[in-house]
Order: C-alpha cells, then structure tokens, then sequence
C-alpha cells in the first residue's frame, strides 16, 4: 500500500468512495433514511477539492486504486477518514490516521466521529466528549465529537 498527498485529480475518486462506503459499511448503525441524507451522491467536487488541498490530505493506494482518504486541518480537526467497503479491516484507517495525526503533533486533535467509527477512535486513545445530533435535511444523525 502507498500513502500518498492527494492530488486534484483524486476527487471524483474521493466522493464515489465516500458514497459507497456510508452506504456499505455504515448500514448497521443509521437507516436508510439517514445514509441518504449524510452521503446523497451530489458532493460538490470543486468545494470538496478545495477543503481537500487547504487541509493535510492523503489517499491509500493498493493495486492503482484508491482504497482510504483522510483530511485534517491546521487546528487539528481530523475531518474525514474513509476506507473503501471492500478494503475494511486491513489497517488502512489505522495508516492514514496516523500520518494526520503525525502532520500536527503539537495540537489537539478533534473529530466527529459516527457511531460506526466510534470504537475505532476509542482504541486510538480518543475520549468521547459529547454525542451530538446532527440534522439534515430534517433527519438526525448520531455523532459523537472526540477528542485526542
């Protein structure tokens, strides 16, 4: 696997990734109704690739493909990280989180972790500091804001 610095081109890549892997791998945690609200199809990739090149954000490689991205900004809040549905469980977030977290060694590094990823940022040494309801569109999402 390579870990590279995320070039404009990967966006595209990015999203559809995104989409998937909410869809996927976030089902037993959100309804149906919530997974289209939180991952609708329709990111806009210009916004998505500046918020991409104004943070630290770096794409996992294996076989010419993209299977993992993550994004943290200069403050320290890790925004996304997001490994492929059929990539699950081969230590990609691990890899990914830790070059971000390695990228701000000075700061504190916050996140608003879904219920699905919870447990993995607990085993990383995060503490819950509040679950939150986030709505769109009118629909409540879980999350929960952590803190390293």
């Amino acid at each position: 696997m390579i870990i590279r610095k995320y070039i404009a081109s990967d966006c595209e890549q990015l999203a559809e990734l995104f989409y998937q892997t909410v869809h996927v791998v976030n089902t037993k945690d959100y309804t149906s109704e919530q997974l289209n609200v939180w991952a609708t199809g329709n990111v806009n990739l210009e916004e998505w690739s500046k918020s991409f090149s104004e943070h630290y954000t770096i794409v996992a490689v294996k076989n010419n493909m993209i299977v993992g991205f993550g994004d943290i900004d200069k403050s320290g809040y890790l925004d996304r990280l997001f490994v492929h549905k059929n990539y699950q469980g081969q230590g990609i977030a691990t890899a990914i989180c830790n070059k971000l977290e390695q990228s701000v060694k000075a700061c504190k590094i916050i996140t608003h972790a879904s219920i699905t990823a919870k447990s993995f940022f607990k085993q990383r040494g995060y503490r819950v500091i509040k679950e939150q309801q986030v709505i769109r569109d009118g629909i409540s999402l879980t999350n929960y804001i952590m803190e390293k």
